[in-house]
């Protein structure tokens, strides 16, 4: 539990930075995105919050090209890759318990290459 505070403290400081318009995707922001979902990525609620939902808003409207899919899709692999307990099933159906589908699935075990 340590581990996933200090996690949550590390990226809370880099909600700070501020991505300039057009930059491609990058790990921060997907992470930035994805973080308020922690708690029911790994079973601890059983709906994902408003601040997660809106996340989840927020990376659909910054993934436009299949660079930007497959660096998404890497980084949400990198970043699942860190906690152990994330459930695959809450993983899986994360966009569409925010009404939000993304243009890329959401998966610890999807090879990115293969996004189109």
């Amino acid at each position: 539990m340590k581990k996933v505070a200090i996690c949550v403290v590390a990226v809370l400081a880099l909600v700070q930075l501020m991505v300039e318009p057009g930059q491609a995707v990058n790990c921060v922001d997907v992470d930035r995105s994805l973080l308020p979902c922690l708690t029911f990525l790994t079973g601890q609620i059983p709906q994902p919050a408003g601040g997660c939902c809106d996340g989840i808003k927020a990376l659909k409207a910054m993934v436009t090209t299949t660079n930007d899919k497959r660096q998404a899709c890497n980084c949400v692999k990198q970043a699942a890759a860190h906690y152990q307990n994330i459930k695959d099933d809450a993983v899986s159906s994360l966009a569409g318990k925010c009404g939000t589908p993304v243009s890329f699935p959401i998966s610890k075990n999807i090879d990115c290459n293969s996004i189109q």
